[in-house]
């Protein structure tokens, strides 16, 4: 990644300094998930929530209960594995037959984004259609690739994962109750899930005013949890008007984002914000998200009991699996179209 070639180069109207806001004085609120020991206060937790999953579709949360312990080893581990000589990191590089592992040339959007990345899968092994086509019901099995340095690599990421896992499947809850629904409305669409814990590494890059660390995008999960490091440099949409503006970095927090999933059981309520990532020409920058992904056979469709005569349908049902691995082709090389997106879905009115 030393040179900056043109399969790096954003569009204009795409590039870091594009319609944004640098020095937003407006913060996406941080939540104090200890309040949830106050009964007197639950309910209050509840509303912020939800508002904040409708206004921005961003939000941090404080004491959400990941030790911040599991959460330092596996940052040191995996800037170890990252230090490494490229020969050693490509032993357990990942491809399209098999999307876990080490990848360097991840694309949103169809341009290269500025990065390293390490995938793995929460289930291992894990079910997913065996290809694109709708007719075709054929399922493969992938499998996680662990590198055999550091030798504790797998341990500290699995450990950091399950917490990461059981915090998710309680902020899933939060918001079911903050949509009016039963806390255990959504667990039935988890049995064989496809969630991925990723790490990031962003080093510095030459021309952070020409690439971005991700393009922008939405994720295609149900939430997204996120730790990141002080160097900051994720950027959120705003609902209101589109406005690029960053989200701060808060030490030990979390932050949490709504993806698409959510966005189409809601029908459009709650918001799965665009975002992106800039780069900078000094510091490498380390993120560690892990995303709560339904079943491959789940049908994500907006929920009857949040539909009116007011309020029909904004999207056609879609089986998640498919639209995965749909989504999955361009992580790995520029197609000669757009990917399928959400918008895809929308029902025509």
């Amino acid at each position: 990644m030393e040179d900056l070639d043109q399969t790096f180069i954003q569009a204009p109207e795409h590039r870091a300094d594009s319609n944004s806001i640098p020095n937003q004085p407006e913060e996406i609120p941080v939540i104090d998930l200890s309040r949830l020991n106050d009964p007197e206060d639950i309910q209050n937790v509840i509303s912020e929530i939800g508002d904040a999953c409708e206004t921005w579709g961003f939000f941090q949360v404080i004491n959400h209960g990941v030790p911040c312990d599991a959460r330092k080893r596996v940052e040191e581990t995996v800037k170890i594995f990252f230090d490494l000589p490229m020969e050693e990191k490509i032993k357990v590089k990942r491809d399209e037959v098999n999307p876990a592992g080490y990848h360097d040339g991840e694309h949103t959007k169809n341009v290269r984004d500025w990065k390293e990345v390490f995938d793995i899968y929460f289930k291992d092994p894990m079910v997913m259609p065996s290809s694109t086509d709708p007719e075709d019901e054929g399922l493969r099995v992938v499998y996680n690739k662990w590198p055999q340095f550091p030798s504790d690599y797998r341990e500290a990421c699995q450990e950091y994962a399950g917490h990461a896992e059981k915090l998710a499947f309680r902020l899933l809850e939060l918001i079911s109750l903050s949509l009016g629904l039963p806390k255990e409305r959504f667990h039935d669409y988890f049995k064989e899930q496809m969630s991925f814990f990723r790490i990031n590494r962003y080093p510095p890059c030459p021309r952070p005013d020409l690439a971005l660390g991700v393009g922008h995008h939405k994720d295609a999960d149900v939430i997204s949890l996120l730790a990141q490091d002080d160097v900051g440099g994720l950027q959120i949409s705003r609902r209101s008007d589109g406005v690029w503006f960053p989200i701060r970095p808060v030490p030990n927090a979390l932050v949490i984002n709504i993806g698409n999933c959510m966005e189409v059981w809601t029908n459009d309520k709650y918001w799965s914000a665009e975002h992106r990532v800039v780069v900078n020409s000094t510091r490498e920058r380390y993120s560690i998200p892990f995303f709560l992904l339904p079943s491959h056979d789940v049908e994500v469709k907006p929920l009857e009991e949040l539909l009116s005569p007011e309020n029909p349908p904004r999207y056609k049902g879609y089986k998640y699996g498919k639209f995965y691995v749909s989504r999955n082709r361009s992580d790995f090389k520029k197609l000669e179209i757009q990917n399928i997106q959400i918008d895809d879905f929308k029902v025509v009115t």
